[in-house]
This record gives C-alpha cells, sequence and structure tokens, in this order.
C-alpha cells in the first residue's frame, strides 16, 4: 500500500531533484523513497552505534579489575619458566 503526500521544496532542490530523477531514469518519486530509506537507514545505524558506545564507555568495576589481575598472575605463573 502506498500513500501520496505533498511537500514543499525550494526551488533550486526541486531542479536538482527532478535533474537526478532524470540521471537514473527513475520517477520522483521513487528517489524520494530511496532517499527517505537511505535517512532512516543512517539514523537507525547512528543510534545503535549510540547505544553500543554507551554500553562500552564505562570501564570495568573494580571487581572486573580484580579478575583480570588474578588471572593475569594465574597466567604468569602458567607459562614461567616455558620462554
Amino acid at each position: 500500500m502506498t500513500v501520496k503526500t505533498a511537500i514543499s521544496l525550494e526551488n533550486s532542490l526541486f531542479q536538482k531533484v527532478n535533474d537526478l530523477a532524470q540521471e537514473l531514469k527513475i520517477s520522483r518519486s521513487h528517489l524520494f523513497t530511496l532517499a527517505v530509506q537511505q535517512f532512516i537507514e543512517s539514523y537507525e545505524n547512528q543510534r545503535l552505534l549510540e547505544k553500543i558506545n554507551a554500553v562500552y564507555a564505562d570501564g570495568p568495576d573494580p571487581e572486573e579489575v580484580a579478575l583480570l589481575q588474578r588471572m593475569r598472575a594465574h597466567h604468569r605463573q602458567l607459562v614461567e619458566g616455558q620462554w
């Protein structure tokens, strides 16, 4: 199902849209659809990246730091004298 909508554009932008649609041999509607789809995908990717960065922004808590130190010490003991 499709929905018709009306938008207002500056004349210069409208001309660029017309020119690009003709160059790509697609309708203006299809060009707008492609552009909006790409914008939404880019926006969603940016939001996902921000969420991922927020999760990893905080450093390890004290318990994790202590665990890492114990693991390193244990590993040192395991490989001591092997090299």
